[in-house]
């Protein structure tokens, strides 16, 4: 299942929860402590989306938004958990 993320870096803690309102349609929010360095917050993002859906981190593959606060991840599991878990997560 594909979902739209809207990350902030360099946050006092990792988070994940929230809804951002974007142009592409309703995101969910990933607050991460790492600074966008080198794909550090990246990394920090996947690793967190991976923890908060209970799958393993090889599961969450990025699919567009490298550099960009903007990204849109793939996530692997039953759909139907995701997508409760997902609605949970954005209320």
């Amino acid at each position: 299942m594909r979902i739209l993320l809207r990350v902030k870096p360099g946050t006092s803690r990792t988070a994940v929860g929230g809804r951002y309102d974007g142009p592409s349609g309703p995101a969910l929010v990933v607050a991460v402590a790492a600074r966008a360095v080198e794909g550090q917050a990246t990394k920090a993002v996947l690793d967190a989306v991976a923890a908060e859906f209970g799958v393993r981190r090889s599961a969450v593959r990025l699919v567009r938004g490298a550099t960009s606060r903007d990204k849109l991840v793939e996530v692997e599991g039953e759909e139907n958990d995701i997508r409760e878990r997902l609605e949970r997560l954005l209320a």
